[in-house]
Formats: C-alpha cells, sequence, structure tokens
C-alpha cells in the first residue's frame, strides 16, 4: 500500500513537472497519440516504427521526471535528518568558513581569522547588514595562522551599535610591502539548527552557517 501511494505521489509529481516543461502530462500525450491513430489516413498509415519511436520517447521523458522527483525527495529527507541529528551541536562552540559576526548588545564578539604569512600591520573592517562600513580598527604586527580580534560591538564614534549580524574582513601587509587577505571564521556557540533552502544551518547568535561550512566543534 505504501509503495503504491509513493508510485502515485511521484508520477503525480513528474507530470506536473513535464506540463510545466512542455505543456503537456504523459495523459494529454497519449490522447494526441490516439487522436493521430484515429484520424490517421487508411491509404497511408503512421510508419509502426515511427511510433513505437514516439512512445519510447514519452516513456524516457516520463522516467526521467519519475528519477528526478525520487532524488529531490531523497536529498530533502538526507538534509532533514542530517538537521534533526545536529541539533546535538546546540551550545557547542564551533568555528565554520564565513565572515559573520554576531553582536548581542553587550558581549564583545571575538572575529576569528588566519593570515597565511607574518604581516607588519592589519586592517579589521566591520560592516552591518547593508554592508556599510561602522568600524575599521587597526592592529600592530601580527603572527601567521589563526588569531582574533576582539570587538567591543562599538563603532568608529565609539558608540554602542544594536544587536544584530555583521560582517568583517582583515587585511595585511608584509614588511616587504605586499598585501594580504585573510581567511575569515564564522564563531560562536550554536544556539539553533534550521533549513537554509533544504541544506541545514546552524544559527550562532544572529549570524548563520551551513552545516557542511563547519571545520572544528568545541564543548563550552
Amino acid at each position: 500500500m505504501v509503495n503504491s501511494v509513493g508510485s502515485t505521489s511521484a508520477t503525480t509529481s513528474a507530470d506536473t513537472a513535464m506540463k510545466q516543461a512542455t505543456g503537456m502530462t504523459s495523459d494529454d500525450f497519449l490522447k494526441l497519440f490516439i487522436a493521430q491513430l484515429q484520424n490517421q489516413d487508411p491509404l497511408a498509415p503512421q510508419d509502426p516504427s515511427a511510433m513505437l519511436t514516439q512512445l519510447a520517447q514519452i516513456n524516457q521523458v516520463e522516467q526521467s521526471y519519475n528519477t528526478n522527483t525520487a532524488l529531490n525527495n531523497l536529498l530533502a529527507s538526507m538534509n532533514y535528518s542530517a538537521a534533526m541529528n545536529s541539533s546535538s551541536l546546540i551550545g557547542k562552540n564551533v568555528m565554520a568558513n564565513g565572515n559573520s559576526a554576531s553582536f548581542d548588545g553587550a558581549t564583545p564578539a571575538a572575529l576569528q581569522y588566519n593570515l597565511s604569512v607574518p604581516t607588519a600591520s592589519a586592517t579589521v573592517t566591520i560592516s552591518d547588514a547593508s554592508g556599510r562600513t561602522v568600524r575599521t580598527a587597526t592592529l600592530g604586527a601580527q603572527q601567521a595562522g589563526d588569531t582574533s580580534f576582539v570587538w567591543d560591538g562599538k563603532d568608529n564614534n565609539g558608540a554602542t551599535l544594536p544587536a544584530g549580524a555583521y560582517t568583517f574582513a582583515v587585511a595585511g601587509t608584509t614588511a616587504a610591502g605586499a598585501s594580504v587577505a585573510a581567511t575569515t571564521y564564522t564563531a560562536g556557540v550554536v544556539n539553533g539548527i534550521s533549513l537554509n533552502n533544504g541544506a541545514p544551518s546552524l544559527t550562532i547568535g544572529s549570524a548563520s552557517v551551513l552545516l557542511s561550512d563547519v571545520l572544528s566543534i568545541k564543548g563550552v
């Protein structure tokens, strides 16, 4: 019974996709095919091989849509399962690829980044959700590797900014004058799980990162 329902659902989805892509469903094609047979010239009937080719083609198209529907359903199920399993990460400290920084309105935020080579100086640029630069901080010499900048949540005028998600970038200059762009990370304590366009995501304060972007997980 379950198999029958699943087959019917897949066929319905395939017909819907075919209708959107070609303007007709498999039933529409068969009706057109039968009408073609009923109205053919008895003295010059349709070539049987051509008719079989048409039937084979519509069958291939329908099977293709059915396969795509089944794969999409499987992917959605896997993503949902991954999101449910990742609930164990709530309360854990994670670091992921990204450049988001969540500020809660009071607690300083640690902006983590990595420099491939030592720099004589570096600059941290923080922007709000609209892309407007709100804080620029000049740093001294930086060692190569992972490090962080503790942002107090204030803008260039010393005013505390509202809670929310911000983005940041770090650029350095070597002693020889070469420019170096740092690799940035989104880091913090996970406080929620969601599906972002079907893909499982972790919520870190006001920021969000894909589960697939997570690089490390630590207990708090």
